[in-house]
């Protein structure tokens, strides 16, 4: 690889911090300005572009552009100035992004597998630039974030958050591989859309559906025998399914089930030791039943058992609340990870049922008096004055998590949240939000996103070569990020790291879930030295690497 072609190959390029012996060496005199930069003259340099970018999109397409173009100069500005740009490379510019992929799309990067070439999947994956993958992120396009079906403008979620992954993980950015899986769509905005670059055509589903993702499955597992595949924004009809049906053939997880659980969990362990209280003694409520919100329900659930609950006791403290209303005991339809959490009649004795037959959530604050509000809805506003004040009326520190994303969704605003409770409440959210200030001090909103912790968890499992992911690694990782939030050791202090310290979170995670993966029985044993050489030798560092020619 010489001269033109090594300067359009990402992750080789340096531009012009090719030094004067790599020019000579690899064909490359005369193809770049005399002068040679410094990698941190390329990302100052960048940082200006990007800055003088006029909206948070333009952005995002400049930063897509850039790691198409240097992949070690991106992830580099990415990790020198990660407040600014991690919110625009994924949430919540990444709605947007999808939303307008084909009229944004600029250069490939991915695999797209259209329902049409089913009977050629090992070709296709046979076509990608890499030989060894160790993680893919798929998806279907079906839910994205809470915008619904994008089609294949799905593919800006695989693609943000194998960056994260590599950003917040070091997971070296030639091993892990983007995956759109085009079954069609049934929006009608994209099919009317001259410029729609997906297959035109209603959703398959049913049947046809299952047997096709099988064949990616399988293709998948013959080239690519060890990867780990992350399922990403699938609908909840398929993503729970699909969940059960692979976990136990390959190394799998669903993140909108395991990891918003799983950071969820971290976040509320983190907030319940700044209220001075027990996790067992916590009332929880959930308002979106989805699989977003049964899986943080379950985790939550597993917690409180590890602190001494019965399940049935801890089941007794969870109320999910679904477009239906209170999950309960007689409603019809509801799927088995919904009827899990759904509560007893008799507990129910003397609350109001609206004109409906539904019992809102509204009702449920008001009589399950939860101390834990968390909200997966997509409902933006749900989380109302009066909901939120009478919360704060009976629970001293009300730990209250609005996480839908992007930010359009949030079901409140963090400074509203604390104008209602007077400053006491304790706030995380899904997107990213500005510090709030209150009578003279200046609030911390800490970000409750997954990418605290599957970089993670996925560096854990690549390091110590698990075979399968566990539901121990996830409360693990989730203990793990508890552990580690400033506000375990200053009351004041935020209940997450801030994002310039997610790479040293995401190396102990890493360390607590290679660990689990040795007592689960899932990976070799090795010593806990072993461990820390095995974690730090995978985490790739965004430095250039000394080229030579022939």
């Amino acid at each position: 690889m010489r001269g033109p072609l090594l300067l359009n190959y990402p992750l080789f390029n340096k531009g012009p911090a090719f030094p004067e012996q790599e020019r000579r060496e690899l064909g490359l005199l005369g193809l770049l300005p005399p002068h040679v930069d410094t990698l941190e003259t390329q990302v100052e340099r960048a940082y200006e572009a990007f800055r003088a970018k006029p909206t948070d999109l333009e952005r995002h397409i400049y930063l897509r552009a850039l790691q198409d173009e240097n992949e070690v100069l991106f992830y580099r500005l990415m990790q020198d100035y990660i407040g600014e740009t991690m919110p625009v490379v994924y949430t919540p510019t990444v709605g947007e992004a999808c939303q307008r992929f084909s009229h944004i799309y600029r250069h490939p990067r991915g695999l797209f597998i259209a329902y049409p070439e089913r009977e050629h999947i090992d070709e296709l994956l046979a076509n990608t630039a890499q030989r060894e993958v160790d993680v893919i992120v798929v998806t279907d396009g079906e839910r994205i974030l809470g915008l619904g079906d994008q089609g294949a403008g799905g593919m800006g979620i695989p693609i943000g958050k194998l960056a994260l992954y590599t950003l917040c993980g070091g997971i070296h950015p030639a091993r892990t591989l983007p995956v759109l899986l085009d079954v069609g769509t049934d929006n009608p905005d994209l099919l009317n859309d001259p410029l729609y670059m997906g297959w035109r055509h209603p959703r398959v589903r049913g049947t046809e559906y299952d047997e096709f993702v099988e064949r990616f499955v399988q293709a998948v597992m013959r080239r690519y025998p060890n990867v780990l595949l992350q399922w990403e924004d699938f609908a909840q009809a398929n993503a729970g399914p699909l969940l059960e049906r692979y976990r136990d053939r390959l190394c799998t997880f669903n993140d909108d089930i395991q990891g918003t659980a799983a950071v969820a969990t971290g976040t509320v362990l983190a907030a319940v030791k700044v209220t001075g209280t027990r996790l067992r003694d916590q009332v929880v409520a959930v308002f979106g039943a989805g699989s977003a919100g049964c899986g943080i329900a379950e985790q939550i659930c597993a917690a409180m058992v590890r602190d001494g609950l019965s399940e049935t006791e801890a089941r007794s403290r969870c109320f999910l609340i679904d477009r239906s209303g209170l999950l309960r005991e007689g409603l019809s339809g509801l799927p088995p990870f919904q009827q899990a959490f759904a509560q007893p009649a008799a507990r129910l004795a003397g609350w109001r049922v609206d004109r409906a037959g539904t019992i809102g959530l509204a009702e449920v604050v008001n009589n399950a008096r939860p101390s834990v509000l968390i909200g997966v809805s997509g409902a933006a506003g749900a989380f109302t004055e009066s909901i939120v004040k009478a919360m704060a009326d009976y629970t001293p520190r009300p730990i209250i998590l609005p996480l839908s994303n992007p930010t359009s969704r949030c079901e409140a605003l963090p400074a509203q949240i604390l104008a209602w409770t007077e400053g006491r409440a304790l706030v995380a959210t899904g997107s990213p939000f500005a510090d709030v200030a209150w009578e003279g001090r200046t609030i911390p909103i800490p970000q409750c996103n997954n990418s605290y912790i599957f970089p993670g968890l996925g560096l854990g499992i690549l390091a110590i070569g698990a075979r399968r992911v566990t539901p121990g690694m996830f409360m693990a990782a989730a203990q793990a990020l508890a552990n580690a939030s400033p506000a375990a050791t200053d009351p004041h202090g935020p209940l997450l790291p801030p994002l310039t310290a997610i790479r040293n979170v995401s190396r102990l995670i890493a360390l607590a879930v290679a660990k689990e993966a040795v007592a689960a029985g899932v990976a070799a044993p090795a010593s806990d030295a072993d461990l820390e050489r095995m974690v730090d030798e995978r985490m790739w560092t965004p430095a250039y690497a000394r080229l030579t020619g022939c």
